[in-house]
């Protein structure tokens, strides 16, 4: 059975970060800490030297949202019942065109 994959907190690592940059040993902080191995901190420091604080900020997960799709609580009641009643009328010409292949005779 393998370990779940730890997740470091924003917080957590700025700090070890500017301890590293300040002048602390990758290995000694990565012991402190916990880290799986020195490179990951100083993959950490690395990123944090090419983009800024933003680097180390946690990174939203999944496919984006489209933009101009409004939040799901921002759909009126109105739309929702548009959106039903399409979906409820492609069924129906989906059912009877099922229905008419299967009454048509077989070859």
């Amino acid at each position: 059975m393998t370990k779940p994959k730890q997740v470091y907190s924003f917080e957590v690592k700025l700090a070890l970060v500017e301890r590293f940059i300040a002048g602390e040993t990758a290995l000694d902080l990565a012991t402190e800490a916990g880290l799986s191995s020195p490179l990951l901190l100083q993959s950490w420091a690395r990123k944090y030297r090419r983009d800024g604080v933003d680097a180390l900020r946690p990174k939203p997960r999944g496919r984006p949202r489209s933009p101009e799709a409004p939040p799901p609580a921002e759909v009126s009641e109105l739309e929702r019942l548009r959106r039903e009643n399409e979906r409820l009328r492609a069924e129906v010409a989906y059912l009877g065109k099922v229905r008419a292949l299967r009454a048509q005779p077989r070859r």
